[in-house]
């Protein structure tokens, strides 16, 4: 079965079948593109999903994925991720075994198909010239003929005619002759034209035509094989990917199964337990005598000792609540913010050093709270310091890698001095140094915190307060209200109560009384060496490198007070800045 034999007098439709057939083969290119920018699109769609869902990095999302449910989606997050790499990897694959390649292909089958037809319309038309020169010999040759007819019925005329002279009819014959001799060439022309006719049309349709039409017949099957292992590559690139894919959903079946319900409660009770022991049960009060109410350790007053409680500073006089039962506030509690009314009282700039060492304190509670946790309940305490100490002594870890790597490189640069200064690198172990030694100080601090709520040392004396002399003997019971603020009447925690009282402060009879205090005067200059948000209440925002003046220096609370300009002034930690005091002058701390 050939297209030479069989269709050889079907040159225009050959022609149009092969170009309906790269049209087709270039609408599947089309359509295999599409398809590679649909898993492209798809894989990228898929990506950001999972990465609107991941958790955001120091934040409180963060600390919610330690659970096992939430570990199970964050699995099946990352293995989203990698679904949508396998995606991405069937859109490369499809693009270059098949894409690519096929649009090289059919360049390359245009340009073949063009020089198969190009020989065919040769051939074409050099037996068109055979059939133009034949037809063009046969008519010379009829008209040939008919002239020697006409000539030889001329001499015959003559010849019978007795008037005609003998000259005229001898010349009638020869020309009678002559058309013969003519007739017989142009004969002998026309048969030789026709035998070559024949000849080049036997070739023509037998030998040139075949040969053309099966070399378009071989290229057009090949364009269809061609385009049949395109599909089955189409298939063969979903089909590779399964395995992974399979991988990955085996994942998050994995990860589904990993879910504990058990294990998730007890981290709730590990995240949430305060370590208190709840209340005992309410004495009866009898009142039908005059008697004092007798208070038992488990009673929820908040007096202490003979019963009688003493006013005290920014404190309640009526028992406190557990968290999870409030009171209602006054009505002018509930008009006016309480930071609001701690702001004002602050701002009537008291003379007496105690008030700004109690904004400091306050301050810290209305942002961060305290460094040593000392806001929290003692399980939470403990874990928060815990955390604190391996942060840093990850921290220390690092500094020493680094400062081992720069002591080898300084090594290597004393036995090679061509490779670089060795004393480039002082400067920067110096650096190292100090900062490993104030992690340790760190260290230590946090250890001891730690190992005095684990019970390792003894109770913690009452934490030094930068109060004056003066205020804490005239005021004795507001001193002691900070350290029993978080305290229920049994010892227990009250952080909602604490934080209701510890900020009322009398805003009446110091705004007149400290109106008119003077600025601090500058003890010294300052240089940042790191930069610190002053996002907390007293506190002030510095920028690495500038330079400030100080107003106040560190009390032993690990703050230094210290003033932009005339209208800025705030407090910084001392670790973040570097001090350099006036010798010539005056403290600026004065305990009345």
């Amino acid at each position: 079965m050939s297209w030479g034999t069989e269709l050889w007098d079907q040159f225009d439709n050959l022609e149009k079948h092969t170009q309906w057939g790269i049209d087709v083969l270039e609408k599947y290119i089309k359509f295999v593109k599409e398809r590679t920018e649909i898993e492209l699109s798809y894989a990228k769609q898929l990506r950001n999903l999972s990465k609107k869902y991941q958790p955001k990095k120091n934040s409180k999302e963060e600390e919610e994925y330690r659970y096992t449910s939430t570990r199970a989606f964050l699995a099946t997050l990352n293995e989203m991720n990698d679904y949508a790499g396998q995606h991405e990897v069937i859109s490369e694959n499809m693009t270059s075994l098949i894409t690519a390649e096929l649009t090289r292909y059919v360049q390359e089958l245009k340009q073949e198909r063009k020089s198969h037809f190009h020989d065919g319309r040769k051939a074409q038309q050099h037996i068109e010239t055979c059939w133009k020169q034949l037809e063009a010999s046969k008519r010379r040759f009829e008209r040939d003929c008919k002239e020697a007819d006409r000539a030889q019925q001329y001499f015959e005329k003559m010849d019978a005619d007795i008037n005609v002279t003998k000259a005229d009819v001898e010349k009638a014959r020869q020309q009678a002759q002559l058309r013969h001799q003519m007739a017989e060439d142009s004969k002998a022309e026309y048969s030789s034209t026709l035998q070559k006719f024949n000849s080049e049309q036997h070739e023509h349709y037998y030998t040139h035509i075949p040969n053309i039409f099966q070399k378009i017949q071989e290229m057009e099957e090949r364009r269809i094989v061609r385009i049949g292992e395109s599909m089955k590559t189409f298939a063969e690139v979903d089909r590779q990917v399964i395995p992974i894919i399979g991988k990955c959903l085996d994942e998050i079946t994995k990860a589904a199964e990993s879910v504990d319900h058990k294990n998730d409660s007890q981290m709730v009770i590990e995240a949430f337990k305060s370590g208190f022991e709840p209340p005992g049960d309410v004495d009866f009060e009898d009142f039908t005598q005059p008697m004092k109410r007798t208070v038992s350790e488990s009673s929820l007053s908040n007096s202490r000792g003979d019963g009688k409680s003493e006013p005290k500073f920014g404190s309640k006089s009526k028992g406190k609540l557990w968290p999870f039962i409030k009171k209602n506030k006054s009505p002018k509690q509930q008009k006016e913010p309480l930071s609001h009314r701690f702001n004002e009282f602050m701002t009537s700039k008291p003379k007496i050093h105690c008030f700004r060492s109690l904004k400091r304190g306050l301050s810290l509670k209305l942002g961060a709270g305290p460094e040593d946790f000392s806001n929290l309940p003692p399980e939470q305490r403990r874990k928060k310091l815990q955390q604190k100490v391996d942060e840093l002594n990850r921290d220390i870890q690092k500094e020493m890698d680094s400062r081992d790597a720069l002591t080898k490189m300084k090594d290597v640069y004393i036995k090679n001095p061509q490779m670089g200064d060795a004393a480039s690198v002082d400067l920067r172990l110096a650096e190292l140094g100090q900062n490993i030694e104030k992690l340790r100080l760190e260290v230590q601090k946090f250890e001891g915190w730690l190992a005095e709520v684990e019970g390792r040392l003894p109770a913690r004396t009452e934490q030094p307060r930068r109060q004056s002399g003066v205020y804490e003997a005239q005021n004795p019971a507001a001193v002691n209200s900070c350290a029993q603020d978080r305290e229920s009447p049994d010892g227990s925690y009250t952080e909602e109560q604490s934080q209701e009282t510890e900020m009322k402060i009398p805003a009446t009879d110091f705004d007149d009384e400290f109106d008119d205090e003077e600025p601090l005067p500058t003890i010294g200059t300052c240089k940042a060496l790191y930069t610190f948000e002053g996002q907390n209440e007293g506190t002030i925002s510095v920028a690495e490198g500038e330079m400030l003046y100080v107003i106040e220096e560190d009390k032993g609370d690990g703050w230094t007070r210290i003033r932009r300009n005339e209208d800025e002034e705030g407090y910084v930690p001392t670790s973040y800045v570097e001090v350099y005091l006036d010798k010539n002058a005056k403290g600026a701390m004065t305990y009345i």
